[in-house]
Parts: structure tokens; C-alpha cells; sequence
């Protein structure tokens, strides 16, 4: 048991650590509250094929993270990551099995990426409106274009690189959501 627990927190602190690195050295755009890291996500994508418990840890230590370097609002939109976090990952822990298929992981990836979305536009949305912050000239074409469609895009870019990254891992570490699906295919 106490072994599971050391296993499950060094995952978790190898991938916050990934998380925070990785917007220092990738390409970066930034547009006002706006910003696209190439792979920001993976290490928090990564982190729903272990467990719930590990993308809740992994989304809040990035988004500390993101405070102690980014701007505020940007913190803010990381830490809305715990919502897709959670129900992400309790979906692949009940259907592992979606993995194997490419199809139904692509529609399981759509729907993260509009529920990743809408989070990170609401947070935006809210500090602009209520904010003392400086105003877009067109804030509902920013709010929607950029945070809603560019943050949906960029979130189905970041999960397919994790898939494929995670996919390659799983035939030589034990991933969870790999493993069930594994097992569950061997059943059939």
C-alpha cells in the first residue's frame, strides 16, 4: 500500500514538474490573457490515464506554478483545469477502453477540450467583465475566438500528443487506464 502511495506521488511531482518547465522552454503565443504553450497540457493529460488523485494534484501544482510565473489571469485559467482534470480522468478509469479505439478517444477529446474551453472562457470572461483589467477592443471576439476556439484547439492538439506520448509509455510502465484496457481487451 505504502509503495502504491511513494509511486503515485513521484508521478505526480516528475509530471508538476513537467508542467512548469515545459511553458519555459516551448514555443509560447501570448495575446493579452491569451497564451498557447505547445504541450502545456501533456503533462496534466498524462497525468488522467493514472488516476483521478494524481490529475487533481497535477492540475493544482501546475497552476501554483503558473502563479509564481505567469500573470495572474493566466493562473487563474490553469487552475480551471481541475474541472476537465476530474471528470477526464473518473471517465477513463470507467472506460479505459476508449484508448484503443480512435474514434471514441477523439470524441471523449472533443468533449474535453469544450469542457477545458468553456472553463478557461468563463474564468476570462469574468476577470475582464469584473476586473479592473484593460479591455479588448472587441472582447467578445477575443473572449470567444481566442480563449474559446484557440483554447479548444490547442487542447485537442495537447491531448492527442499525450495519447501518443502515454501510449508508447504504457508498453513498458504500468498506466493504469492502459492496463484495464489491456485486461478488458483480453477478456474479449
Amino acid at each position: 500500500m505504502r509503495k502504491n502511495s511513494v509511486r503515485k506521488l513521484t508521478i505526480a511531482a516528475l509530471l508538476i514538474a513537467m508542467g512548469v518547465i515545459i511553458p519555459m522552454i516551448m514555443p509560447k503565443i501570448v495575446i493579452g490573457p491569451a497564451s498557447f504553450t505547445l504541450a502545456s497540457h501533456v503533462p496534466l493529460f498524462a497525468a488522467m490515464f493514472f488516476s483521478p488523485q494524481i490529475a487533481v494534484a497535477v492540475a493544482l501544482g501546475t497552476a501554483f506554478g503558473f502563479l509564481l510565473t505567469a500573470p495572474f489571469i493566466i493562473a487563474l485559467r490553469a487552475l480551471s483545469h481541475v474541472i476537465f482534470a476530474i471528470i477526464g480522468s473518473l471517465y477513463l478509469q470507467k472506460h479505459p477502453e476508449i484508448v484503443n479505439n480512435n474514434k471514441k478517444f477523439q470524441w471523449y477529446n472533443v468533449w474535453i477540450g469544450l469542457i477545458h474551453a468553456l472553463a478557461e472562457l468563463i474564468v476570462v470572461a469574468i476577470v475582464l467583465i469584473g476586473g479592473n483589467q484593460t479591455q479588448p477592443d472587441n472582447m467578445l471576439l477575443f473572449i470567444f475566438g481566442f480563449i474559446g476556439v484557440g483554447g479548444f484547439i490547442h487542447s485537442l492538439i495537447d491531448y492527442n500528443i499525450a495519447l501518443f506520448v502515454m501510449r508508447a509509455l504504457s508498453k513498458t510502465f504500468d498506466i493504469p487506464v492502459f492496463a484495464k484496457a489491456k485486461e478488458m481487451k483480453l477478456k474479449r
